[in-house]
């Protein structure tokens, strides 16, 4: 992904980046998207844009493996995190799922995070410390709680299922307050040319609704003009 596609990402919502994928296939339906409402521990940081890191975690009850094990696993995790391209968002899937207690993401791990260079998290899981998270890491999440309870690393690097979503290690993912969306590797080099006619076409429409003296025949001429240019 060069750095212009990159900014260019970063500067568009993810419901932008829908569209721009129908763009690309030249019809509705694409439907790799989170499912629900998402929290996000800063809305007005904008979409993070990076390829999936992914882990599986678990919180409600103690982990029945060797400390050891849970020891080696949690460091294997980290070590995940810190490899593989960027930009990199961490994808968490946290099996306790509408249940989940354990806040995984808070002042602390966050800020691990972003110190090896990713760019994000998105996870169904929960988030805490919100008055002290770094900036420029948001957080997208399935709830807020006070606790980490026992939260320990179940898996690493595998399929992850977040909000319906489903993504594999390395998926690109942009994401923001509205959920998130993958760009299948195929749309990558169309990506860029797509979002721009969407936002040229959008324009049609957008301008004269803005206008003043805006009324039903500068509409319907707007919309004339709007829909000969999706087409």
């Amino acid at each position: 992904m060069n750095t212009e596609l990159l900014t260019l990402l970063r500067s568009v919502d993810t419901p932008t980046v829908c569209n721009a994928i129908e763009v690309v296939e030249g019809k509705r339906g694409f439907d790799r998207f989170t499912r629900g409402t998402v929290l996000c521990s800063d809305p007005a940081a904008g979409a993070i844009v990076g390829y999936a890191r992914t882990a599986k975690i678990a919180a409600l009850a103690p982990p029945t493996e060797a400390p050891d094990v849970i020891r080696a696993r949690r460091m294997a995790y980290y070590r995940h995190m810190s490899e593989g391209p960027r930009p990199a968002i961490a994808v968490v899937e946290d099996l306790d799922g509408a249940d989940a207690i354990g806040a995984f993401w808070g002042e602390i791990n966050t800020t691990v995070h972003k110190g090896l260079g990713l760019s994000g998290a998105l996870t169904n899981g929960v988030m805490r410390d919100l008055g002290d998270l770094p900036d420029g890491f948001p957080v997208i999440a399935g709830s807020v709680g006070p606790s980490h309870g026992f939260v320990h690393v179940r898996e690493v690097g595998t399929p992850v299922t977040v909000f319906g979503l489903e993504i594999a290690d390395g998926d690109l993912v942009h994401a923001d307050r509205h959920g998130a969306v993958v760009i299948p590797t195929d749309y990558i080099a169309e990506m860029e040319q797509a979002v721009r006619k969407l936002l040229d076409t959008e324009r049609l429409i957008l301008e004269p609704a803005r206008a003043e003296g805006f009324d039903f025949t500068a509409f319907e001429a707007a919309w004339a003009a709007f829909e000969a240019a999706r087409t």
